[in-house]
């Protein structure tokens, strides 16, 4: 098991820890969240990226950052899961890829990108993967209206033949 003292020996005192069941997190600051990814594949073990997602704390409660950024990783000799959190602020929420890393992100960070409007930079395909290319939104920004703000309109209108 990875312990929080060796990463904050290497990557400083600025790496938080929480756990909630059997669940551990580590809080990253984005500045120092592709260095830490890469010593947990590389030295630790965890060669699986299983899910990356964002949420948006808008309004949240004691929330100091707009979007939280996840990476859930396993290392898949010992079974260890691990959540590292980063956070990222409008107006430039932007984050490096980590598709040199973990190719499974491939079309995690493009989904992110699609929903929540957060840049990877340096990802080779970097193009929407869930709304159209002509959609100018972020569908699960807290800030988006529930019925959209027009953009169906914009669509074609697809007919289907009866079978």
């Amino acid at each position: 098991m990875v312990e929080l003292s060796v990463l904050q020996q290497k990557f400083g005192t600025e790496l938080t820890e929480s756990s909630f069941r059997d669940n551990r997190r580590v809080d990253v600051p984005a500045a120092k969240l592709f260095d830490l990814l890469s010593s947990l594949k590389s030295d630790h073990g965890f060669d699986m990226l299983i899910d990356l997602t964002a949420v948006d704390y808008l309004e949240y409660e004691g929330a100091t950052d707009r979007f939280g950024v996840l990476y859930m990783l396993l290392n898949v000799t010992s079974g260890e899961r691990l959540i590292v959190r980063t956070a990222v602020n409008m107006p430039d929420p932007k984050l490096p890829t980590v598709y040199s890393l973990w190719r499974s992100c491939d079309w995690l960070e493009r989904e992110v990108f699609d929903m929540f409007g957060i840049i990877f930079e340096g990802h080779p395909d970097f193009r929407r993967i869930l709304m159209p290319e002509e959609f100018t939104s972020f569908p699960l920004r807290k800030d988006y209206p529930l019925k959209g703000r027009g953009e169906r309109h914009n669509f074609p209108v697809i007919t289907r033949a009866g079978s």
